[in-house]
């Protein structure tokens, strides 16, 4: 690699096939920044190892995701840009500023933002989340913030839950989230959106989470995952005649906002995003 270029990529693992390089890289090309974008896939073990060898490296920086997005927060600095991420509890961004790491949480952003272009205002909606991990957090922080009218949350592991709605109190003591223990408690065909933060849907043989007699055409179904770009869930949602979304417009606002942290660019985020999106529809 060439030493003059600085060094970003995305930290994580394992790292299935990501579309991250190809979304930055093209961004460097096109704004003309020497730079690249690589994957650093780090091994639980080696992260403490990874993380103190930024202090002699060219990497400025990285993107976070499973299953570090939480664990991160040992490591990084607050910022006055991210005192979000002590409110959300996960980071999915961080800048290498001369060995001090600063984090922060673009997943917030990035979700707020799809919404917005699918033409989804969560005001007052009532919301079905599964899954309570940094994604969940990310995405319940967004929601709060738009003043939907309340919040059901399914996990697995109920702690998960309880530190989800610890964080949604800290932000807002009285607003209506519960826990719900089981899918079927989630009362999906009450709800005006119903959002998957889990990981189930990424492999072909995995499940669907929740059954179709719960959806109806009036609901909107946002998957996060977008690799595959539909998930038995989506597929059973379209079946059903329900709006739906994948999380790849998610994806990309995120690395907008990220890539504007990595190099103070003037460039707005919207253009960005566009550059990104070109990329991508290409083969």
């Amino acid at each position: 690699m060439n030493s003059s270029f600085n060094s970003y990529g995305l930290l994580g693992y394992p790292l299935r096939h990501s579309l991250s390089p190809k979304m930055h890289n093209r961004v460097f090309k096109e704004l003309g920044i020497p730079a690249t974008y690589e994957l650093f896939e780090i091994k639980p073990p080696d992260l403490s190892n990874f993380l103190k060898s930024l202090r002699s490296g060219n990497i400025h920086g990285f993107n976070v995701t499973i299953p570090y997005k939480q664990k991160i927060l040992e490591y990084v600095a607050p910022d006055e840009e991210s005192l979000a991420i002590r409110d959300i509890g996960a980071v999915n961004t961080v800048i290498n500023s001369n060995g001090i790491l600063k984090g922060f949480n673009t997943d917030y952003i990035g979700f707020g933002m799809h919404l917005k272009d699918l033409g989804i205002n969560p005001q007052g909606k009532r919301v079905a989340l599964l899954g309570a991990g940094g994604g969940a957090r990310a995405v319940t922080y967004s929601l709060i913030s738009s003043r939907v009218s309340s919040i059901s949350v399914f996990d697995i592991d109920p702690s998960r839950v309880d530190s989800l709605i610890e964080m949604a109190k800290k932000i807002d003591i009285n607003f209506a989230i519960s826990r719900a223990d089981d899918i079927e408690n989630l009362d999906i065909k009450n709800k005006d959106l119903l959002v998957n933060a889990t990981p189930v849907g990424l492999k072909k043989e995995d499940p669907c989470l929740i059954k179709d007699e719960v959806l109806n055409k009036d609901q909107f179904v946002y998957d996060l995952i977008y690799n595959p770009p539909e998930t038995r869930l989506l597929k059973l949602a379209k079946e059903k005649g329900t709006r739906v979304s994948n999380g790849l417009g998610m994806l990309i606002y995120q690395g907008a906002r990220a890539f504007k942290y990595f190099t103070d660019t003037k460039v707005s985020i919207e253009e960005i995003a566009g550059i990104m999106k070109k990329a991508l529809m290409e083969e």
